[in-house]
């Protein structure tokens, strides 16, 4: 085995992704010490997206003094990965952790998200990747929007910027001076959700609570989504109310799309293309790819099928390295998935196997990496 390819996605409460490739790496270099290993830790576009890219390509982060969560001056960063490319985890100037127990999504604006944009389009940057993940906001990428130039009007005539407690005070927009700010550049967004704008599913509704929202809170929260979905509509020609992803990040996934014109595209698509998989991955004879649990829903994109899928092209093999194993995933294999190995080497509660979680993990590696090379052995 002379490369392999590490490219696991974070298992939730329990291990990172960088920690993962770094267990992953022990356990191979017992049985190939003199392979080549390459690690693309993975993140859904949340906190820690940032270090992940960094840490699978390179580059520097860059601090940059903003506006946070309630428009207090704030210490935040963007990662430059590549000459013209830059990456900008929302959370980082945005993010609910921000706001400890002062949690009010009627009052948080995603405004600090956009100086970041627009520090690295100052600093060169040509293609900008915007995590989506972990906000205290509820203000649709209005704040954000604001930044860049975009103007919203009140009925009197006024400029402000929209929160998520005056959206229905949203008169009128005009995106045409971020659009000329904006000119030239590739906004692309990692949206892991697929919840719409409004409604029973949508941003206030299913994560306005963990912001802070009581129901009397999201019924307005929610009206006032509504209400600038109509206004963009009407003076954008964008439609965000039913978009796939526009309910992401109190609606910042509609607003990413509406005001910046920006892709919606899942995590681990824009990971592959932006780290170039293919080229990283040319002429490796194994992928380890992994994530908390693999199950029916893991077949709709997640890491270990968007990992697979290029792979079968290539003619890789690909092992799941999993927590869980569901029900339905046999239809992996078709998609390209060789082979699903569960750490769990115990029956027992899910609080005791997160004890023992790390060295569960590298057992598991270590067993299927001994595996292989006795099967070399036999050639």
């Amino acid at each position: 085995m002379q490369k392999i390819v590490l490219i696991p996605d974070s298992f939730k409460g329990t291990m990172s992704s960088m920690e993962i490739c770094a267990l992953m790496e022990k356990a191979i270099r017992r049985h190939f010490p003199h392979a080549e290993v390459l690690s693309i830790p993975v993140a859904d576009g949340g906190e820690g997206s940032v270090d992940c890219f960094l840490a699978a390509m390179g580059g520097k982060r860059v601090p940059v003094r903003v506006k946070g969560p309630y428009g207090e001056d704030c210490d935040a960063f963007y990662g430059q990965v590549a000459e013209d490319t830059a990456i900008v985890e929302m959370a980082a100037c945005a993010g609910l952790p921000l706001v400890g127990e002062r949690k009010n999504p009627e009052e948080t604006t995603t405004y600090g998200v956009g100086q970041l944009i627009g520090r690295a389009v100052g600093d060169g940057c040509r293609k900008i990747v915007v995590g989506l993940g972990g906000s205290a906001t509820n203000d649709g990428g209005c704040g954000a929007a604001a930044a860049l130039g975009a103007k919203f009007l009140n009925d009197r005539g006024e400029a402000f910027v929209p929160v998520g407690g005056t959206l229905t005070e949203i008169a009128s927009i005009d995106a045409a001076p971020l659009r000329r700010t904006l000119a030239g550049v590739e906004i692309v967004t990692m949206c892991d959700i697929d919840n719409p704008l409004c409604g029973e599913q949508g941003a206030a509704a299913v994560f306005g609570p963990q912001k802070g929202a009581d129901p009397a809170m999201v019924e307005r929260l929610d009206g006032g989504l509504s209400h600038l979905a109509r206004i963009a509509a009407r003076d954008l020609g964008v439609e965000m109310l039913h978009l796939p992803g526009a309910g992401a990040a109190g609606g910042m996934g509609g607003g990413m799309a509406a005001f910046f014109g920006s892709p919606l595209r899942m995590g681990i698509e824009t990971v592959l293309d932006t780290v170039r998989f293919e080229e990283i991955a040319a002429g490796a004879g194994l992928i380890l790819t992994g994530e908390g649990k693999i199950d029916g829903q893991s077949l709709r994109g997640k890491v270990v099928i968007g990992v697979a899928r290029r792979a079968k092209t290539m003619g890789i093999p690909v092992a799941a390295i999993v927590g869980d194993i569901g029900d339905d995933v046999e239809r992996s294999y078709a998609m390209g998935v060789s082979g699903i190995f569960s750490i769990n080497r115990i029956a027992a509660p899910f609080k005791e196997l997160q004890t023992r979680c790390r060295e569960d993990l590298y057992r598991t590696v270590d067993n299927l990496m001994g595996f292989i090379a006795r099967m070399e052995e036999r050639k």
